[in-house]
């Protein structure tokens, strides 16, 4: 069963008629396509073409130069050695590129605030478009942040950092649709989600941010890795104070 298939036409809100009708074959074929089936080159591009994916996202195997790995961990997009490995391009086609949901949990994030020259406006624009935005940095003051900070020997300026993050977050106070909290965990992972992809940075021992292992997710499965990450902000964010208090 071609899972990659059917999850990027749930994506596009196309059914098998209307993908049919999209690329000129019959319901039928669509069908097979489903059960596993692989579409000639040319097909397979139109196909593509319609769901605003490639070739190698819906159909791996043809493409062995760009697979992501094998079925099992197929909702791997990249692996990075060091968060700072990422591409400049690959951040910024994700958060321009997100149109229903972002959703940002971490210590600080700077880098990801400062990404574009009109990152606050872009994510205003996005809000007022219907997108939900939901952004967790750490609580300052908590006693988590103070040991990250020292596990990371960066001499005791986490807690500055973080409200420099949020001070660069005063543009989305009040804006509808934008949440920003608080939250006092101690975080095993930083997760990034736009849409349906996400970046997710485990944090190494004594590692500092941008040293971390970074993993670009691509959902496919609502049990997959991908679910399991979108899971833990969820039970994060349940945890967080609205920042200022009276934004939630």
């Amino acid at each position: 069963m071609s899972h990659r298939l059917r999850a990027a036409m749930l994506r596009a809100h196309l059914d098998p008629a209307a993908l049919a009708a999209a690329v000129g074959v019959d319901v039928k074929t669509v069908t097979r396509w489903l059960t596993g089936r692989v579409p000639h080159q040319r097909t397979r591009l139109a196909v593509a073409d319609a769901l605003g994916e490639t070739e190698a996202d819906l159909w791996p195997q043809t493409r062995p130069d760009q697979a992501p790995g094998a079925e099992a961990t197929a909702e791997v997009v990249a692996a990075y050695a060091h968060r700072a490995d990422i591409p400049h391009h690959v951040w910024a086609a994700l958060l321009t590129g997100a149109t229903t949901r972002i959703d940002l949990l971490g210590y600080a994030y700077p880098f990801l605030l400062e990404l574009l020259p009109n990152t606050m406006q872009l994510i205003t624009d996005k809000a007022t478009n219907g997108a939900r935005v939901r952004l967790a940095f750490a609580d300052p003051d908590c006693p988590h942040v103070a040991e990250r900070d020292a596990l990371e020997q960066i001499g005791g300026t986490l807690p500055g950092r973080i409200r420099n993050a949020l001070n660069f977050c005063e543009p989305l106070h009040g804006v509808p649709g934008v949440e920003i909290g608080l939250h006092t965990v101690h975080l095993y992972n930083s997760v990034f989600r736009f849409d349906h992809q996400m970046i997710v940075t485990p944090h190494l021992y004594r590692a500092r941010g941008y040293q971390h292992p970074a993993l670009h997710l691509r959902e496919l499965s609502p049990h997959g890795i991908f679910a399991a990450h979108a899971d833990q902000f969820e039970q994060i964010w349940q945890t967080t104070t609205a920042y200022p208090k009276e934004t939630r």
